[in-house]
């Protein structure tokens, strides 16, 4: 990606602006920085000339004592001024940082399903953090050092100048051939820095995933391919890391050259000056203490330079991240009636990026307040059809309306809220069974909890917890049953109040007591609420009104459960009769 002044402009803007102030400070805590560093070596001229003048008298020595305690004190105050800078920059920096990192996140948290799908976790932390983190010296000292630098610079070259001429237009010539060097290699590891990030990001990914699936890595002795893998993934970590590395050196080196000339032309003046009598030996060693001064901004830019790289690099990939799209956008706002909804699937044809479709020409329809039973073997597209509801996927061909409004012409967040879903895999967070079970959402009272865990018949568990709702789960169900996970998720659904609830097998993973508590949770959840419920057992699809079996993506077989089940001709009735269970595993 082809990063312009403008891309830099506008990060600096954005997130440098709400520090106005503190940056402010920065900048005058800078130019004092200057002022003390071009105003030492004045000093440090006046001690050498009065030391090695003729006669050393007491005002002599008066004055050496005096410049000395101006010197110390000036770089004193420079210190001061120097950690006080630091301070500042670093502090700039990470609010920058951090500012932009939330919106990088939220940004990719809007973006549909087909791009995660795409990319893994590992990447995508990679990608919010890593770069991001490389993005700190960029916003707290890359500008503020090259600005200073520049202005050291200027300030250096202004003086020297003052004190003669040749040697100023002498100094300002490779000040100026420095920078054009530097100007022209700036870009030279910009591509390499980016692979090197890339690389990186894939190393996160890959180790992300095989973490996740570590039970079954181990039960299937998969450790050696895991091994081999991590290897062949870390070979090129750091064949890329060495080719950026390689060739950012490349502008320290040639900064190195550029000191050494600069070195060697201002010693080579102060000398011929200085024999032909035009300087003093104090005037000498400013020369050269100014030509270190000149230095230390040329090799801070070259250093910065190669910062200015791995920025550009990781700004490159950020406004990448930044520059993808969501295709799922947010409708004109109509709104869904309340109560039970409504579900039509009107000729609906879907399929997963070029894919061949999953769903074909799907049409059905629930009037408020159904239950429905959804039938078919694993890949017959069920959980899709699930998925087009909540509109994680946009729909090649027809039409999905709930409530009678279309999906499409609702906004995102009024449709996922008017549904609910209980899967067979429920995710907990680190956080308070309050926050667990409201999902972070403030305005949902205790008094609302309360009663949704009543429902349930989880007070004796609530109960039995050392802080009550405010004790901390840890993530991955780690602290609770797997039954009790999926009490919880069905206590989220109640909070919610949807029109829809979708349970995808919701109490397949409980033992029978537990299972008997879901059972009469279920009959309370639906009560007055449209239902789905992806079923794979007798006992579950005894509750639907409708009966829905899908095969390969197409219905097959659709209508009233209770006359499927007396038609010996239908599948549904077939299933019955040979096991649902065996059948549709």
């Amino acid at each position: 990606m082809n990063i312009s002044l403008s891309h830099y402009r506008d990060l600096l803007t954005t997130y440098l602006k709400p520090q106005r102030r503190k940056v402010a400070m920065l900048t005058a805590l800078l130019l004092g920085s200057i002022g003390l560093q071009l105003l030492n070596p004045q000093i440090l001229r006046s001690f050498i000339d009065t030391a090695t003048s003729a006669g050393s008298g007491a005002g002599s020595f008066q004055r050496l004592l005096v410049l000395a305690g101006l010197f110390i004190a000036v770089a004193l105050i420079s210190q001061a001024v120097t950690v006080a800078a630091t301070y500042l920059s670093e502090q700039v920096g990470w609010t920058a940082t951090n500012l932009l990192r939330s919106d990088l996140a939220r940004h990719c948290l809007r973006l549909d399903m087909s791009f995660h799908h795409a990319r893994t976790p590992g990447e995508l932390i990679e990608r919010i953090d890593g770069d991001i983190t490389a993005l700190s010296t960029f916003f707290s000292q890359l500008v503020i050092k090259i600005f200073g630098s520049g202005l050291l610079m200027v300030g250096v070259l202004v003086v020297l100048f003052l004190e003669d001429a040749r040697i100023g237009a002498a100094l300002t010539l490779f000040a100026l051939l420095a920078l054009v060097v530097l100007t022209l290699i700036r870009n030279f590891a910009v591509d390499s820095m980016a692979a090197d990030r890339q690389a990186h990001a894939v190393l996160f990914g890959f180790l992300e995933e095989r973490i996740a699936g570590l039970d079954d890595l181990r039960a299937n002795g998969a450790g050696g391919y895991v091994m081999r893998r991590l290897y062949q993934t870390m070979r090129d970590v750091v064949h890329l890391a060495h080719r950026a590395a390689m060739r950012s050196s490349t502008v320290w080196i040639v900064t190195m050259g550029m000191f050494a000339l600069g070195y060697a032309l201002a010693l080579g003046l102060g000398a011929y000056l200085y024999s032909a009598g035009a300087i003093s030996i104090g005037t000498v060693y400013l020369f050269f203490q100014y030509t270190e001064m000149l230095r230390r901004p040329l090799e801070q830019i070259s250093e910065q330079i190669k910062e200015f790289q791995r920025a550009t690099a990781s700004i490159g990939r950020v406004q990448e991240l930044f520059a993808v799209q969501s295709t799922i956008t947010d409708g004109p706002g109509a709104t869904f009636p309340s109560g039970p909804l409504a579900v039509e699937f009107d000729a609906v044809t879907f399929g997963y990026g070029d894919d061949a479709p999953v769903l074909k020409d799907i049409s059905f329809a629930l009037v408020p307040g159904t239950v429905l039973g959804l039938l078919g073997r694993t890949g017959s597209g069920k959980t899709t059809l699930t998925r087009l509801l909540f509109r994680l996927y946009d729909i090649s061909d027809g039409a999905i309306r709930l409530g009678g409004v279309e999906l499409s012409a609702a906004k995102l967040h009024d449709l996922r809220q008017r549904i609910g879903i209980v899967t067979q895999d429920v995710q907990l967070f680190q956080a308070t069974v309050r926050d667990n079970l409201t999902l972070f959402d403030p305005t949902i009272s205790d008094a609302q909890i309360m009663q949704a865990l009543t429902d349930l018949e989880l007070l004796p568990w609530l109960q039995s917890l050392p802080d009550g709702l405010d004790t901390e789960l840890a993530a991955g169900n780690n602290s609770v049953s797997a039954g009790e996970a999926q009490l919880l998720a069905f206590a989220r659904v109640f909070l919610k109040d949807p029109g829809l609830v979708i349970l995808d097998e919701a109490s397949s993973r409980l033992d029978p007591a537990t299972e008997a508590r879901i059972e009469r949770a279920v009959d309370k959840l639906l009560r007055n609420r449209t239902g789905i419920i992806i079923a794979h057992r007798l006992a579950t699809v005894q509750r639907a009104d409708e009966i829905l079996l899908l095969e390969r993506g197409r219905i097959v077989e659709e209508g009233p459960r209770a006359r499927l089940a007396d038609d010996p001709d239908s599948r549904f009735a077939q299933l019955l009769q040979t096991g649902m269970a065996e059948v549709l595993a």
